[in-house]
């Protein structure tokens, strides 16, 4: 069973930046999509970005174009979120999922697609 581990949270100031890592275990050859999914009090849970390892696309909410960077250390079974010029409106939980399929619609990515999530980790920004 494949076990996700969240650091790297944190409270900076607007404009900053932090980095997420995500450490995986228990590698299974069905989870083929990686994604951060964030979640904010009161709101429902949004998909920031993806990496399908398949063909290696890399997707992105709009909300996070520009300012965000997902990647992957295969060697370290490591997935990583860079966030840059953070804003205020960037805090939330921040969940690492792996599922089968990166299922990105108008609204966003689906979350029904992940197989395991992480506990996830909170990031405040002050403004």
């Amino acid at each position: 069973q494949v076990q996700l581990v969240e650091s790297g949270g944190g409270s900076v100031q607007a404009g900053g930046s932090l980095r997420l890592s995500c450490a995986a275990s228990g590698y299974s050859y069905s989870t083929h999509c990686m994604a951060w999914f964030r979640q904010a009090p009161g709101q429902e849970r949004e998909g920031v970005a993806s990496i399908y390892d398949v063909d290696r696309s890399i997707h992105y909410a709009d909300s996070v174009k520009g300012r965000f960077t997902i990647s992957q250390d295969n060697a370290e079974n490591t997935l990583y979120l860079q966030m840059n010029n953070l804003k205020p409106e960037d805090t939330a939980n921040y969940y690492c999922a792996v599922g089968g399929t990166c299922s990105w619609y108008s609204w966003g990515l689906s979350p029904h697609g992940m197989y395991y999530w992480g506990k996830g980790i909170l990031v405040t920004i002050s403004s």
